[in-house]
């Protein structure tokens, strides 16, 4: 039987990225004591207000079919939120999806296909790569360097770019590093993407869980306007990952051009969603600043613990809800460290190869469980470290 290339392109870049996640479910359905420090799941329930909310609105018989763009509900939520960034925004700049995944890949589809390419930082998020090859496109790397604190520079997307290229994929905060850019650093890499007419995706879900930087985004730069799209959702920052709401914000023409494509994939979400949503973007919710204080200092515990650990160099986030180590001077790779802390300490992280050829010599681990599991995983870690060390890193 014949089956369409889509299938092809995207052969190993699902679920196959997060196969020590899965087996450690596997494991933990079993009984063993381990410790999930694999996704980015919020540990904290959404405000209950927004429960209620979700209720009220199925209570109220907000179950019915909706429409391309959104409800009016969460569509002017949205236009209120960003008009504070931006003073141009209307409902015809607004397209709403179920999480930002389904954001990504609906306004990719309508950016490139086969024969173009897109930019995307190395580190990356496990999902972009699908996200690009499903279109046909190329996905080209921009080097995102330990060194520069993992922050895209402008002269490393200028040197990636060729004649193919028609997107730049931006992340802000940056999954799996917590980088965050500035507003000085985007408008430099804005330069460039003027300079190539590239349309700049950005990727900001981590918006509200920056622990000291100023956050910024193209979004905001009225040079980069007619250019920029923003996707991002309720997922992380008011930790309701499974209601699925997410949104696209872009100029006016690429959302009207899109909507067919949205209709065709979706047409609509689900009103009460829509409403809950609604009220978590007009109304004061403590959630993200709590989880933002919450992982700070969870970031700086891990430091604190693997700092002192053989072979070991955790990089502290500047956002999100992740921290990642580099743990090269192990001798093993990022994906060996991580099946064998599975396999011998039951303590899961992700290999940095999930997230790209940059990131081979990094696991990722999440800041979403309780000090204590925090405290018992850096054990671990260090035990692990200690038997895989060399005799000069032993003695250090």
């Amino acid at each position: 039987m014949r089956y369409a290339s889509i299938t092809d392109r995207l052969q190993n870049l699902g679920s196959e990225k997060w196969a020590i996640h899965a087996e450690a479910r596997r494991m933990k359905a079993e009984g063993k004591p381990i410790i999930e420090l694999t996704i980015g799941e919020p540990d904290v329930p959404p405000d209950p207000m927004l429960l209620a909310e979700a209720v009220r609105a199925m209570h109220a018989g907000r179950y019915r079919y909706s429409n391309g763009r959104g409800e009016p509900s969460i569509v002017d939520a949205l236009v209120r939120k960003y008009s504070k960034r931006r003073n141009d925004v209307t409902t015809a700049n607004v397209l709403c999806f179920p999480g930002t995944q389904t954001a990504l890949f609906a306004v990719m589809l309508g950016l490139v296909e086969a024969g173009d390419a897109v930019l995307v930082g190395d580190p990356l998020y496990a999902t972009y790569e699908g996200v690009i090859r499903s279109t046909g496109a190329e996905r080209i790397a921009v080097p995102l360097r330990p060194e520069n604190g993992f922050h895209m520079k402008a002269a490393d997307l200028e040197a990636a770019i060729t004649p193919q290229c028609r997107v730049l994929l931006l992340n802000t905060p940056h999954n799996p590093t917590g980088a965050v850019l500035s507003a000085d650093e985007i408008a430099e890499i804005g330069a460039v993407c003027r300079k190539h007419d590239l349309w700049i995706v950005c990727d900001e879900v981590y918006e509200q869980l920056v622990f000291g930087a100023t956050f910024a985004s193209p979004f905001d730069n009225p040079d980069l306007a007619e250019r920029t799209i923003v996707v991002s959702s309720i997922s992380k920052s008011h930790a309701a990952p499974g209601f699925r709401s997410g949104w696209a914000i872009g100029p006016a023409d690429f959302c009207t051009r899109l909507l067919s494509v949205s209709e065709t994939m979706l047409f609509g979400g689900q009103p009460f969603i829509a409403d809950m949503t609604a009220y978590a973007l007009d109304n004061p919710i403590a959630t993200a600043a709590t989880m933002r204080e919450t992982y700070k200092a969870r970031a700086a515990r891990f430091v604190a613990a693997l700092s002192r650990a053989p072979g070991l160099v955790p990089l502290p986030p500047e956002a999100g809800m992740f921290i990642v180590v580099d743990v090269a001077e192990t001798g093993m790779s990022g994906e060996d460290f991580a099946w064998a802390l599975l396999r011998e300490e039951l303590v899961a992280v992700m290999p940095g190869s999930s997230f790209g050829d940059e990131a081979e010599d990094y696991i990722r681990l999440s800041l979403t469980v309780p000090d204590a599991h925090i405290d018992e995983a850096c054990r671990r870690i260090t035990a692990l470290a200690a038997r895989s060390a060399s005799p000069k890193e032993r003695r250090a």
